[in-house]
């Protein structure tokens, strides 16, 4: 079950529906353990709200993570970019995308996010 939370929301702008590291690990299928150390190695962001973890659903498809979301993540930390401003800049609209770039990731345009990544970060 997903739902809306506030503190991303405080961070993104806007309201972003959030799962467990719990449910993350359900849907992919893996230990809760392997989650966090996706977080940690940059395979996925996510958010410290109160005393646990939270990572935005939009990170999830049926198959896994958004294919070009791990490199995506690791070219902005690799250009100084602090965790809560990628996932910022992830769900900020983008007008030469068009849309938000983790709505591109998600629908197979990841050259497009990586290039305006790069331009961000270099």
């Amino acid at each position: 079950m997903t739902r809306v939370s506030e503190s991303v929301a405080a961070l993104v702008g806007h309201d972003i529906e959030v799962v467990t590291l719990a449910q993350c690990a359900e849907r992919l299928g893996v230990p809760r353990t392997r989650v966090s150390q996706m977080i940690k190695q940059g395979q996925l962001l996510g958010v410290r709200e109160g005393d646990r973890w939270i990572v935005p659903a939009a990170f999830l498809t049926d198959d896994g993570v958004v294919k070009g979301l791990p490199g995506t993540i690791s070219l902005l930390r690799d250009g100084g970019y602090a965790d809560g401003e990628i996932l910022r800049w992830l769900f900020a609209d983008d007008e030469s995308l068009p849309g938000m770039p983790i709505d591109a990731l998600r629908s197979d345009r990841g050259r497009e996010v990586k290039r305006r990544a790069q331009a961000m970060a270099f």
